[in-house]
C-alpha cells in the first residue's frame, strides 16, 4: 500500500460525507489532489454565482499550495485574490479578522463572492468568522491542510477568535458551503501537527466509537516509526467526519449532544490560555485535557481506572508533548472560570463512562477538580523522572 508520507500520493476514490444543518446541506469531500482543480469544483458547486474568490492562508501553507489554488481558480473563470494572515493561535484575534475585512473592502468584494480558507484550524476559524460578519454573511469554503482541521475544526460551522480571558469566546455559527479534505496537503505537515490531529481523532473514539479507538490503539504506535497507509488514513478521516456530521445534524447550535465534542477541551483550553497560546498546539492541550477529564470521571465513579489508563497510554503513544512545568493549579482554575461552557455559574465537563461513550456531567466537580489538576500537571511535567511510573488512577 502507498504510504501517507509519499510526496505524490495515489489517487484515492473520493469519499463524500454529507453534513445536514438548519440551512441545508453541504459535502465533505475526502480525496487526494483536489486542490489543484479547486476552481472546477467551485464552479460545479456555485455555478456562475460568485465572481471573486478571496483565498485566505498563511505564509507557511501558501508556500506549498497557494499558487496551484490561485491558478485553478483563475482557470475556472473566477477572479482570485490571495490574502495572507499571520501563522499561529496567538494571531486568532479581532485584529487579524479586521485585516481580512480591510482586504475585502479594498477589492470591493460583494455579497455574492466567496472566501476560501486554505490552512489549518486557525485559518479556518478566522476566515469563517470574517465570512460570517463581512456584509452580514458571505459563503465560504474550507480547504483544511492539517489533520486536526480535516476531522474537526473545518466541520460544523463554529467560527471565531480568542479573547485575552479565554479561547473562542467571540464567534458565530456559520456553516461552510463545502469542505475539501485533500489528504495530499498532509504530505507537508510537520510531525507535531500530525500528533495534534491524532489527539482529536482519539477524542472521537472515546466519545462515540470504541472500534475507532481500538484501530488507533493498534496503528498509532507504528506511526512513530513508519508511514501510514493512505487508505487507512482516509477511512479514519471519514469516520471522524461522520461522527461529527451526525452530531451536528442533531444539534447544530450546541444546546445538547454537540457538547460531547468538547471532551478534553475544558482543561485543554485553559492550558492554552494560561500559556498565551504559545506552548501547546491545540490538539496537544486537548490530549492532556482528556486525561484530566478521565481522572475526574474515575474519582466520581463514572469510569474504571483501567479505561482511564487506556486513554492515557494512547495519548502518550502519539508523541512527546511540551511539559506542564510552571503552570499552577490556581492559574488553571482562574482560566476555567471564563470557559465558554460555564452554565449558571457552574463549569460543565464532558466525562466518559466507557471507551466509546461520553456525555455532559451536570453535577459539581469542585471537590475533585483541584486534586485532578494537581495530578495532571504532575503527570505531564518534564521534571518527572523518566523512570517514574505514570501515577495510577484513583478509584
Amino acid at each position: 500500500m502507498a504510504e501517507a508520507t509519499d510526496r505524490h500520493p495515489p489517487v484515492l476514490r473520493a469519499v463524500t460525507v454529507p453534513v445536514t444543518h438548519a440551512g441545508g446541506q453541504y459535502a465533505i469531500r475526502i480525496e487526494t489532489g483536489r486542490y489543484r482543480s479547486l476552481g472546477q469544483t467551485l464552479r460545479q458547486t456555485f455555478g456562475d454565482h460568485p465572481c471573486a474568490v478571496v483565498i485566505v492562508s498563511n505564509p507557511k501553507v501558501a508556500r506549498h499550495y497557494a499558487a496551484a489554488v490561485v491558478e485553478s481558480v483563475a482557470a475556472a473563470g473566477f477572479h482570485p485574490h490571495l490574502c495572507l494572515i499571520p501563522d499561529g493561535e496567538r494571531y486568532k484575534t479581532l485584529r487579524t479578522v479586521a485585516q481580512i475585512w480591510d482586504f475585502c473592502v479594498a477589492r470591493q468584494i460583494e455579497r455574492r463572492d466567496l472566501l476560501v480558507a486554505l490552512g489549518g484550524g486557525v485559518v479556518g476559524d478566522i476566515t469563517g468568522f470574517a465570512a460570517a460578519t463581512y456584509l452580514r454573511g458571505l459563503a465560504f469554503v474550507q480547504l483544511p491542510t492539517t489533520l486536526l482541521a480535516m476531522i474537526d475544526s473545518a466541520v460544523g460551522g463554529k467560527t471565531g477568535i480568542n479573547h485575552r480571558a479565554g479561547k473562542n469566546l467571540i464567534g458565530a455559527f456559520h456553516q461552510p458551503a463545502l469542505v475539501v479534505a485533500d489528504l495530499e496537503t498532509l504530505t507537508t505537515l510537520p510531525r507535531r501537527e500530525w500528533n495534534a490531529g491524532w489527539h482529536e481523532a482519539i477524542k472521537y473514539g472515546v466519545i462515540r466509537d470504541a472500534d475507532l479507538f481500538a484501530r488507533l490503539e493498534a496503528r498509532l504506535p507504528l506511526a512513530l516509526n513508519q508511514p501510514l497507509p493512505w487508505d487507512w488514513l482516509a477511512a479514519v478521516v471519514a469516520d471522524c467526519c461522520r461522527i461529527k456530521a451526525a452530531i451536528v445534524a442533531r444539534d447544530e447550535r450546541e444546546t445538547g449532544e454537540r457538547k460531547v465534542l468538547n471532551f478534553g477541551h475544558t482543561v485543554g483550553h485553559a492550558l492554552e490560555a494560561v500559556t498565551r497560546y504559545r506552548r501547546f498546539r491545540h490538539g496537544e492541550a486537548v490530549g492532556i485535557g482528556m486525561v484530566a477529564a478521565c481522572q475526574i470521571a474515575v474519582r466520581l465513579g463514572k469510569l474504571t481506572p483501567d479505561e482511564a489508563q487506556r486513554l492515557e497510554q494512547l495519548v502518550r503513544r502519539v508523541g512527546r508533548m511540551p511539559g506542564t512545568d510552571g503552570i499552577t493549579v490556581a492559574a488553571l482554575l482562574e482560566a476555567l472560570r471564563h470557559d465558554k461552557k460555564v452554565s449558571q455559574g457552574r463549569l460543565r465537563f464532558i466525562l466518559p463512562s466507557r471507551i466509546g461513550w461520553a456525555e455532559e456531567y451536570c453535577g459539581s466537580v469542585e471537590e475533585v477538580l483541584p486534586a485532578v489538576l494537581t495530578d495532571t500537571l504532575a503527570r505531564f511535567s518534564r521534571r518527572r523522572p523518566a523512570d517514574q511510573p505514570t501515577p495510577k488512577a484513583e478509584s
